[in-house]
């Protein structure tokens, strides 16, 4: 596993990790998009995220941060 990645799931075990919850209508699906050590490298990767879930055509997209633990699903 890589150091980074280590790193950010040791952080969600500690629940001070950053997540994205990241909602779509028409599908209704809520998608987690994390682990993240902060809130800035998230915001910096969900960008990329919601371009590539809108090409699949939901009728909205939100999404909220929330700083915790996670547990799978990730997907609901």
């Amino acid at each position: 596993m890589a150091p980074v990645r280590a790193f950010r799931n040791f952080g969600n075990i500690l629940g001070v990790a950053w997540w994205a919850k990241v909602e779509t209508k028409d599908p209704d699906v809520v998608y987690w998009f994390g682990p993240f050590i902060t809130r800035t490298s998230l915001k910096k990767k969900l960008r990329n995220f919601l371009d590539d879930l809108s090409l699949e055509g939901p009728d909205s997209i939100k999404h909220t941060f929330v700083r915790g633990r996670r547990n799978e699903p990730f997907t609901s």
